[in-house]
Formats: structure tokens, sequence, C-alpha cells
């Protein structure tokens, strides 16, 4: 029991250690493939390891108006996608921490992140802000049906409620579930896009107030804080983006096959986000709930299609 405890600790610390190290690579793949895409040199790969270091020797500046609320937001950026690093299997068939039920977990961590990112952006009392803040509640709110439903999908499929099994049966799926799968895909790729803040849904390069919105959510941000808010949005890019890789990929258990493959997986998925941001603009803001809703609506028959007409696992 003492030894199984002790490689469970090994293996949450080398899988929370690859997230704290990795996870500003990805972002930077992202920016190195827009900038080649648009016939450009681009920043370096490690540029964004270069900025928080930048932040970090850096001065804060804070309002008068803020409280120690506005500062929440940034310390959960970066803890609550650490901590749900650990419920996600990556290059092994379960989570470190992972347990039944853990799903829900999973999904509500990342809701407390967002409630306490809309927390400090409200503690500066900035209108701008606020706008950004109702947007980013509003596209959440189309966007969780979406991953509950995935979830329920592959749980019917799987017949577990723990991520690591739930995402080992789909990713060995294809073969006997491949409609219900690609729904699932494409609907979790939608959430993944407006989770992270990318193409079409929002534009993490805009300097344009009335349209921004989780960039205008930190504007007050400086310094530290606002390299915690990039830090913990790369961190957040690899967390969420697990799911898709577990899905696509199937878990041999040999972990020398399982773990190349999991991180190859993620640089395509960087690639991929790179490659629909160059050819993409962003949609209007009156168009983006119509496209969440598509994003709920192919998880829901995925989960209609698993529950109606059950496949032989």
């Amino acid at each position: 029991m003492i030894r199984s405890a002790l490689i469970t600790l090994a293996l949450g610390l080398v899988q929370l250690a690859l997230v704290l190290i990795l996870s500003p690579l990805l972002l930077g793949i992202v920016s190195r493939v827009k900038a080649m895409a648009a016939g450009r040199v681009g920043p370096p790969l490690l540029q964004l390891y270069y900025d928080l270091a930048k932040l970090a020797r850096k001065d804060a500046v804070f309002s008068r108006s803020t409280t120690w609320v506005f500062l929440v937001g940034p310390l959960a950026a970066v803890a609550i996608p650490a901590s749900a690093a650990l419920l996600v299997p990556m290059g092994s068939g379960r989570g470190p921490l992972g347990f039944t039920g853990d799903l829900i977990l999973f999904a509500y961590l990342f809701a407390m992140a967002r409630f306490l990112t809309v927390l400090s952006a409200l503690d500066t009392g900035s209108s701008f802000e606020g706008m950004g803040a109702a947007r980013e509640v509003a596209y959440s709110a189309l966007a969780e049906p979406a991953l509950f439903l995935g979830l329920a999908a592959l749980a019917s499929f799987s017949g577990s409620l723990s991520l690591g099994p739930l995402l080992t049966a789909a990713g060995q799926g294809w073969g006997v579930a491949s409609g219900p799968l690609i729904l699932v895909l494409a609907g979790w790729a939608l959430v993944f896009l407006v989770e992270n803040c990318r193409i079409p849904f929002d534009d993490p390069n805009t300097h344009l107030e009335l349209t921004m919105i989780h960039e205008v959510m930190v504007l007050d941000h400086s310094g530290p804080p606002l390299g915690l808010v990039l830090y913990g949005a790369s961190m957040k890019f690899m967390v969420l983006g697990t799911l898709l890789v577990k899905v696509c990929l199937p878990t041999s258990g040999n972990p020398w096959i399982d773990w190349p493959a999991f991180l190859l997986g993620l640089g395509a998925l960087a690639v991929g986000v790179g490659l629909v941001e160059s050819v993409m603009a962003r949609l209007r803001l009156n168009r983006v709930p119509q496209l969440l809703v598509v994003a709920v609506l192919s998880c829901a028959f995925a989960f209609l299609m698993l529950l109606l007409q059950p496949v032989s696992k």
C-alpha cells in the first residue's frame, strides 16, 4: 500500500512538473504557426517564458479602488489548472488523483477559476472590465452544458464516472463508436476554443476594449499578477487540451509509447489552433452564442446516440 502511494505521488509530481514546464511552450507554438502562415518570422518559441521572467521582475501597480479580491483571480488562474491537471490522465490510463466522479470536480474547478476571475475584474469598478465579465459569464453558460453532455456521452460509453477510464475507453472506441466520438470531439473543440479565448470566439491579441472578452478583464493587472494570469492561461490550454488528445489517441499501456504520443498530440493541437487562427476571423459577438449552441447540440446528439443505441465494448 505504501509502494502504491509512493508511485501515485511520483506520478503526480511528474505530471504536475510537465504542466508547469511545458504549458508556455504550447502557446509559443501557436504564435509561431500564426507567424509562419502570415509569412513572418514571428516570436521565438520560448517568448512566453521570457515574458513571464520579465513580468516577475517588474513592480505591480494597483488601483486605490481595488481590494484583496483583485489578487484572487491571478492566484486562482494558476492554482486551479494545476489542481485539475492531477485529475486527468496524460501519459497513463488514470490521473494521479483520479476517483469516481472526478469529472464533476474537474469541470467545476474551471468554473470556480472563471468565477474568481470575474470577481477580480468587477472589483476594479471599471465599466470595460464589467462588460468583459458579463460576456465571459454568458459564453460559459453555453460552454458548460456542452462539456457536461460530452462527459455524459463518454460516461455512457465507458460505464465509468472517472476521467481516467472514461477517456481511455473513448480513445480505444473509434472502431465501434466513431460517429458519437466525432460529435463529442467537435463539440469539445469549440468548448476548448472558447474556454481559452481563441479565435473565432475571442482574439487574445486584440487591443480594442469594445470587442475584448477575457483580455479586457485583466487590463488592470500588471507585473507578477499579470504574469500569473498569462501562466495560468497556458496551463489551462494544456489541461483542457488533454481531453481532446486523449479522446483522439488510444492508450497502449506502455508509458514509453503513451507519453511521447501524448506530447506529440498536444503539439499537433497547438499547431491546429494556430492554423485555425490563421485562416479564420473572429466572429461577430451576436454569432458566438449560435456556434456554442452547435457545440451543445453536437454533444447532446452524441449522448442520445450512445444512450439509445448502446454499442458493444
